[in-house]
């Protein structure tokens, strides 16, 4: 997965060490890459820090989490006003059968706070006072490997989604 991204430097880097997995990594400037399928609500939340620190989550159902702060291989190349990075996804991170997806940026302090999303839930959905839920699952758009990697492309089983099976 790769990123390229503004870097706004705010918040501030966050006191984890860089290339290690930071637990609440949200609240900091990152992107975030969302993998579904919309069938099981199974997914894959990956966050990616342009001070060098990331969070993978596993996610069975809505905002439920059974694997945390998965190793990842994550390198940042960061200027002044741009930041870009590589992560080496492994394919067991993956739910049987990604169909959905979304991504998101977040950035700023305070009142300056800004979420970004690739695909925002629709403003006639909003509340007043609402705060940002990036596990708004309905709102993520079709995906499919296949336009990336070709229609014979099959996706690998995953040995963590099989074996270890989350509680639903």
């Amino acid at each position: 997965m790769e990123v390229s991204a503004p870097f706004f430097n705010d918040p501030l880097t966050p006191l984890g060490e860089p290339g290690k997995p930071f637990s609440e990594l949200w609240n900091y400037e990152v992107v975030e890459a969302f993998f579904l399928n919309d069938t099981t609500e199974q997914y894959l939340e990956v966050e990616l820090c342009p001070h060098g620190q990331h969070l993978v989550l596993l996610l069975s159902g809505r905002r439920n989490v059974w694997k945390k702060e998965l190793p990842l291989s994550f390198k940042v190349f960061r200027g002044e006003t741009n930041w870009e990075g590589i992560a080496f996804l492994p394919w067991s991170y993956f739910p049987p059968n990604v169909t959905k997806f979304n991504s998101f940026a977040i950035h700023g302090s305070n009142d300056q706070r800004s979420y970004e999303a690739l695909y925002p839930v629709p403003q006639h959905e909003l509340q007043q006072g609402q705060k940002p839920d990036f596990h708004r699952l309905e709102y993520f758009k079709p995906f499919s490997f296949n336009t990336l990697l070709g229609e014979e492309w099959k996706q690998p089983e995953s040995d963590l989604w099989l074996i270890e099976k989350p509680d639903m």
